[in-house]
């Protein structure tokens, strides 16, 4: 399996490079030559199977003969091991065709904890094999920063920096980060928005010097190897309520539209999915986007779910490659504009294949208050804001046959945010209690592209 960059401009490379270089170095995202398949006979085999095992033939169709059966297996195992449910994801119903996916039983309460703990095992892997060592450097809007250092933490190949926007995530997602004491784990609070910590990292990807020094890589949603592990959920809950055999719809909480895009993967593998609804807060630009093909960045406004709080969704970028036809060429022509602000306007035909799968639908604060509210009297289940914003758009898009909400983040991560809605705090996980106690360690910087990379040399030795 070979994998080649959206914008064209690269040499196509294996699996394992494109798993440790995150971004190709033509600045596009990376994906695979071809779609791997499974058949109708394969997808419901699945039935029943543990989700490691899921997960370890999944990731096979991508690594191909680079990584052996047996220690992908054996990564899988011990990845989700790290789960405190023991279906890893299981499924609760809420209504007469609404189920909703717990993402949030991993070490960081959230469901980036599900790509993570196997990308790290990946990671490592790879590098013991090479004698090479790697400096991840990580954007988070929230959860992705605590699952990549819960993940990393310790780890003798890998060093992290993590870079959060300053006063713009919860405090509990802070501290998930913020009190690791490992050597290996370094935080920096940006003095903007989470897309200006992304828009230095891929300042920073792009820097082949920097890269070189350091073995610079990403964990992000840019890397393809956590698109495909999040895939893994879209088979196991649609299989548990009846697939193949019949469709099944989701509705994705999404910011960077990784989640989204993960349930495309799964899609072009074989999956029958009738819809996936992209459900955003108040930064609507991916529901703007798939009403009018207009991807226009707005200003980034603060909501209480701050994941989602983003204007620039990187993994569009991907659909767009597909949407038209694989146009390397005019992918680059439009993201890199994008870049420089100018908007996007996709074409007829691509904007027509994408809603044939994707729908959009934003809500606004309120809306999300009130959905937790409703959630809770209606069903007796909390959810966390993000989850809240997807439960909202599926009460008012209501989709065809069984839907899957991406319950992506425990209501104990966004503790103020479900009180003030509902009037009652989330149960504290055992996982979270102590975090309060710890003591916190990160440094604050401004939003200089330069500079991060001058810390991040410093801190690598680089």
């Amino acid at each position: 399996m070979r994998y080649i960059s959206t914008r064209g401009g690269s040499p196509a490379v294996g699996f394992v490079e494109a798993v440790l270089a995150g971004l190709a170095p033509d600045g596009g995202l990376y994906v695979p030559e071809a779609w791997p398949q499974f058949s109708i006979e394969e997808i419901a085999a699945f039935a029943g199977r543990p989700y490691a095992e899921v997960a370890a033939a999944v990731l096979g169709r991508f690594a191909g003969d680079e990584i052996a059966a047996d220690d992908l297996g054996r990564m899988c195992r011990e990845a989700y091991a790290a789960f405190d449910h023991p279906a890893v994801v299981p499924l609760v119903q809420l209504g007469p065709d609404v189920f909703l996916a717990e993402l949030f039983h991993g070490p960081s309460l959230a469901f980036k904890d599900v790509a993570m703990q196997l990308l790290a095992r990946l990671s490592d892997h790879v590098l013991e094999r090479a004698g090479r060592t790697q400096t991840i450097l990580c954007a988070t809007s929230g959860d992705t920063g605590g699952a990549a250092v819960e993940a990393f933490r310790g780890r003798a190949n890998t060093r992290i920096v993590a870079m959060f926007p300053d006063g713009r995530i919860s405090e509990v997602q802070r501290r998930f980060m913020t009190t690791a004491a490992e050597d290996n784990v370094r935080c920096l609070a940006v003095a903007g928005d989470f897309d200006a910590c992304q828009a230095i990292l891929k300042t920073a990807l792009a820097d082949s010097q920097l890269q070189k020094a350091v073995g610079l890589s990403a964990v992000n949603s840019i890397n393809f190897a956590r698109i495909v592990a999040q895939s893994v959920y879209y088979f196991t809950t649609a299989v548990a309520l009846g697939a193949p055999h019949r469709s099944v719809a989701f509705a994705v909480p999404s910011g960077n539209f990784g989640d989204g895009f993960a349930g495309y993967v799964a899609h072009r593998m074989g999956l029958p999915v009738s819809r996936i609804l992209i459900a955003t807060n108040a930064n609507d630009i991916l529901a703007r986007t798939f009403a009018t093909g207009t991807y226009a960045r707005g200003v980034v406004a603060e909501t209480q779910s701050p994941a989602m709080d983003i204007q620039s969704a990187s993994n569009f970028e991907r659909l767009f490659f597909e949407a038209t036809g694989r146009d390397g060429a005019a992918t680059a022509a439009a993201f890199t504009g994008f870049a420089a602000g100018r908007d996007i306007v996709t074409p007829p035909e691509a904007l027509a294949a994408m809603k044939a799968l994707f729908t959009g639908a934003s809500t606004d604060e309120a809306g999300t208050a009130a959905e937790m509210r409703l959630t809770l009297a209606e069903t007796g289940q909390t959810a966390d804001p993000h989850t809240a914003v997807a439960l909202s758009a599926l009460r008012r898009t209501p989709g065809p046959g069984p839907t899957v909400v991406l319950a992506t983040a425990h209501p104990a991560k966004f503790p103020e945010a479900v009180q003030a809605a509902t009037g009652q705090p989330p149960v504290t996980p055992v996982r979270a209690r102590s975090l309060a106690e710890r003591p916190e360690r990160f440094e604050r910087i401004g939003a200089d592209a330069g500079k991060v990379a001058a810390y991040v040399r410093a801190f690598a030795g680089g």
